[in-house]
């Protein structure tokens, strides 16, 4: 179903070769999600993740067990850089509590996040429009091979992350 679904953040870059879509449903409402979305990256809430792999990479990252209040007042235009030499991210659009969409400064990568309401909670949707630098055969299977399996692992417990972190009882933030 998300993957056909039009997410905000698809017409910066629609015409993408490489484009994933990743959801997990959360059993919390999008207003409890909200908050760990707009606190992550670099520096902030960290991504939920596997925080050892991305500080091996020099993204310094470290996920927050609670939500910061100092990183809610993200706003369009504002950037975050993903490590020393890695590309900065831009919020490109910004719906409170429905939508969330980065795009990299040189317009070739759209990272979207989306809240979706379900009979089950909040389908937390992800993602990734890019337009490789080599559109080449031979980038393409490196990306198939190399970097598509370490991205959806990476990802896959960046919503697992969140999900965790907002179906903790308020209690326990």
């Amino acid at each position: 179903m998300e993957v056909h679904r039009e997410m905000p953040g698809d017409a910066l870059l629609p015409t993408a070769p490489l484009v994933t879509t990743r959801a997990v449903t959360v059993g919390a409402g999008p207003a409890e999600i909200w908050p760990w979305l707009v606190q992550m990256g670099p520096g902030r809430g960290g991504a939920y993740t596997y925080d050892w792999i991305e500080n091996l990479m020099g993204l310094d990252m470290h996920s927050a067990d609670r939500i910061l209040p100092e990183f809610q007042d993200l706003g369009l235009g504002d950037t975050m850089r993903l490590g020393r030499n890695g590309p900065v991210m831009e919020v490109a659009g910004l719906d409170s509590g429905h939508a969330l969409v980065f795009r990299s400064q040189d317009g070739a990568w759209v990272w979207s996040f989306g809240l979706y309401p379900s009979r089950h909670g909040t389908r937390l949707v992800s993602r990734n429009r890019i337009q490789p630098p080599d559109p080449s055969p031979l980038y393409r299977l490196f990306s198939l091979y190399v970097m598509e399996p370490g991205s959806l692992v990476m990802e896959r417990r960046m919503l697992l992350g969140i999900k965790q972190r907002a179906e903790e009882p308020i209690a326990g933030r």
